[in-house]
């Protein structure tokens, strides 16, 4: 199985995306895919951005400022959770006291 796709292959495989929209999301940098001697090459995580895009497009009928905000809303939020997985990582590494007291104070809040 392969983790890299061409622009045939997503469209192939994302059934409501129509290269026209594939230009627009590229053109628009709702999507950044690789760019080699052949084309674009796409991973996985584009593919799935791309379905969200025709989601939000076609179901919500969200025009592109809309789809700027709602994806740029999703970005912000994938970030937080990742750093804040990276506290709870930090925090585990810390001796059973001091997690005891940080859990303390995140209840006082």
């Amino acid at each position: 199985m392969t983790d890299l796709f061409s622009e045939e292959d997503v469209v192939a495989t994302v059934t409501r995306l129509t290269r026209r929209q594939l230009g627009y999301f590229i053109e628009g940098e709702f999507i950044r895919p690789q760019r080699e001697s052949g084309g674009y090459v796409f991973r996985r995580i584009d593919i799935a951005r791309l379905e969200l895009l025709c989601d939000l497009s076609e179901d919500l009928d969200l025009n592109e400022t809309g789809l700027g905000i709602v994806i740029s809303l999703i970005d912000q939020l994938h970030a937080a959770r990742q750093d804040l997985a990276a506290v709870a990582r930090a925090i585990e590494t810390l001796p059973a006291d001091l997690q005891a007291r940080i859990v303390a104070a995140m209840k006082r809040d």
